[in-house]
């Protein structure tokens, strides 16, 4: 306190210490009153949500009815309930259809209504909430309320029938032009921040606008007759490209030369794992493509949270700090400097420090978060041409027996789910280990070096340097040693020589070396705990040694996800069924749709549906099916599983299966 009463007495004035001047509130001696910043009144639509919510929740439900009554039930769900009336199937994720802009829209809408359900006060604006404490209960029921009233969206597509592009048109449009105008009527909102409410709804727009533009185009092409191929013919033409690329692969393979990479090459392979790049001839699973985009609008989504429910605030403190400020680090015995003008730069430039390492922690955590991203689609794609090949991942938990499982199912369900929470949380421990990492490196050695005060770390370390100088040089010591005094080189062997002096000097130096294994110890802590938490959003990658992998509950629902990709929709194993499926007379893969259509070949049970294929067969086509089954069943030893109990006796030696028993 005495240095601020010397201030005072410099300045010429006497001051006043009662608890009258302590109010920040109050009027400056020289000048008026802070105002207060406007504050947002909530603004009333005029299309209300719960009005909107009334409306299309039926009209959604009205569509699966249509659906489900004026389109034959035989192309919705095959052999479901007989054809009878069902539910229609919104989308098939085993199947490698060309169209992937509709689920990836609809998913993004779903999860953006999931993001702002959090913060919403109103979770059902069509049910009145009794009290604030049954909005727990209400968010629940939300959770599935929201899946239900965008379920339409996905299923009108998933159709191809004019009667659901139409009803497609009409919700996609009645959805978007409504949040269109909620969002051009209220722009700004208390909440968090003005705007947050429009950036938030980005991704939901976004889908919304891209639905309303494909579903009309969808319908007239149906309506002009427009030639288009249909889903059977792109999956057989993405199994013969990619059973074709295979085959070529290895060949190229065996011609190429192995040769020591320089700097350089190694340089950019590392670059490039990390980077993917579409090859030809494979294609990622629907599963992992949604998994990317929803992992991409969770990033947006927390990102923005987090940027502004921080920045703004301490924007508003920075402008707010008055000469008040000096009173209250007196208080805590803090003095800054002698001159209160000089305070309030300190601490603005202090606050703003702060704003500006929490941004780069900020966007260091988005950068590094997208990069496991890429990282990870590279790997899955490595991994899945590894399990083509029928060979079981290092670490992954091995099957008790052939077949699938009820866990590989449920893990299945629960991918892109697991990868979105996942995400969510890295990206939130990221931030906190980055922030006050960057905190404490700015205010510990960036600050005090560029002002030469307040060099409390510098100090410490100053009077420890005897401990530093002793560690270093007995790091040194050791590692000269062992490079110079106790390896000799015998005939171009390196042999272990000077026993005595070895066993000597680690008896001597056990005590320092336990002072050094506590500092590479605490290394060991910090570089585990930055990877792990780099790495956190990545399914493909155990956080686990080798051994324990199956206790990390991330990977073991990669691998079981893995399984049945594999089992469901392996791209050899189709385009081998569908060859088996052809006519004798036909050429190609086209020839197969005139008896049997290709999706009745998913499991390779349909085989026995080909009655005149073995009939009028020469032998070396006979030879031909023979030499692919042996192919297909060596590469692919758990198909071994399936076969046996449906194939048996003539028919696996290519012959004509019985006719089935009625």
């Amino acid at each position: 306190m005495s240095s601020l009463a010397s201030a005072n007495q410099s300045s010429g004035e006497p001051e006043d210490y009662s608890y009258g001047n302590w109010y920040i509130d109050e009027p400056t001696s020289g000048g008026e009153a802070s105002q207060p910043d406007k504050t947002i009144p909530p603004c009333q639509h005029s299309f209300p949500p719960s009005l909107y919510h009334t409306c299309l929740a039926p009209l959604s439900l009205a569509a699966v009815l249509l659906l489900s009554l004026l389109v034959k039930r035989r192309r919705l769900s095959l052999g479901c309930w007989h054809g009878t009336f069902a539910l229609p199937s919104p989308l098939d994720f085993l199947a490698e259809e060309s169209g992937r802009l509709v689920p990836v829209a609809v998913f993004g809408i779903l999860f953006t209504n999931l993001c702002v359900l959090g913060l919403d006060e109103d979770p059902l604006p069509f049910l009145p909430i009794s009290s604030p404490a049954s909005q727990g209960y209400w968010k629940t029921l939300a959770l599935l309320y929201y899946p239900a009233l965008y379920y339409p969206l996905m299923a009108c597509a998933t159709v191809r029938h004019q009667a659901g592009y139409v009803l497609g048109c009409l919700l996609s449009w009645a959805h978007c032009g409504v949040q269109i105008w909620h969002r051009v009527e209220c722009p700004q909102t208390p909440k968090v921040y003005k705007y947050y409410s429009l950036l938030v709804s980005v991704p939901l727009l976004s889908g919304l606008v891209l639905l309303s533009l494909w579903y009309p185009v969808q319908l007239l092409r149906s309506w002009s007759g427009m030639s288009r191929a249909s889903p059977e013919a792109m999956e057989e033409s993405y199994y013969g490209d990619y059973l074709r690329h295979a085959l070529s692969g290895k060949r190229s393979k065996r011609s190429s030369t192995v040769t020591n990479p320089g700097l350089s090459s190694r340089v950019l392979s590392c670059f490039l794992s990390y980077i993917y790049i579409p090859q030809r001839g494979f294609r990622l699973p629907l599963k992992l493509i949604l998994s990317a985009t929803l992992a991409v609008i969770t990033v947006y989504q927390e990102a923005l949270l987090f940027l502004v429910a921080f920045v703004p605030v301490i924007q508003k403190a920075r402008a707010g700090i008055t000469e008040e400020v000096t009173y209250l680090l007196a208080g805590f015995g803090l003095v800054l400097s002698e001159d209160k003008v000089e305070v309030i730069d300190l601490v603005k430039y202090y606050l703003w420090t702060l704003e500006v390492c929490y941004v780069s922690a900020l966007v260091l955590s988005c950068l590094l978060t997208f990069l496991m991203l890429t990282r990870s689609m590279v790997t899955h794609r490595a991994n899945l041409r590894t399990r083509h090949c029928g060979t079981v991942l290092d670490g992954c938990p091995q099957p008790q027996r052939q077949g699938l499982s009820a866990t590989a199912i449920f893990c299945w369900m629960s991918f892109s789910g697991y990868q979105t929470a996942f995400v969510c949380l890295g990206l939130f421990l990221q931030q906190v280990i980055f922030f006050l990492g960057f905190v404490v490196f700015t205010f510990l050695v960036i600050i005090p070096i560029l002002y030469g005060r307040n060099l409390l770390l510098f100090r410490i370390l100053e009077s420890m340097w005897p401990f530093w100088l002793t560690l270093v040089l007995a790091v040194i010591l050791q590692n000269l040693a062992a490079c110079w005094a106790f390896l000799e080189n015998h005939h171009g062997q390196k042999e272990l020589t000077n026993r005595k002096a070895l066993y000597a000097i680690t008896f001597l130096l056990f005590p320092i070396n336990v002072l050094v294994g506590i500092m590479v110890g605490i290394c060991r802590m910090v570089v585990s705990t930055f990877f792990n938490i780099i790495h956190f959003c990545q399914l493909d990658l155990s956080l686990l040694s080798h051994g324990v992998d199956t206790l990390d509950p991330g990977y073991r629902t990669y691998c079981y996800y893995l399984k049945m990709e594999v089992s469901q929709s392996h791209p050899a194993m189709k385009a081998f069924c569908l060859l088996l499926l052809q006519l004798p007379g036909s050429r190609g893969l086209a020839g197969a749709q005139a008896a049997l259509r290709p999706s009745d070949a998913e499991e390779g049970i349909h085989l026995l549906q080909t009655k005149n294929l073995a009939r009028n067969a020469t032998k070396s086509k006979q030879s031909r099916v023979r030499w692919g089954l042996a192919y297909t069943l060596i590469r692919n030893p758990s198909l071994l599983a399936f076969r046996k109990k449906t194939l048996a006796g003539s028919l696996a030696n290519g012959s004509q299966p019985s006719p089935p028993n009625p």
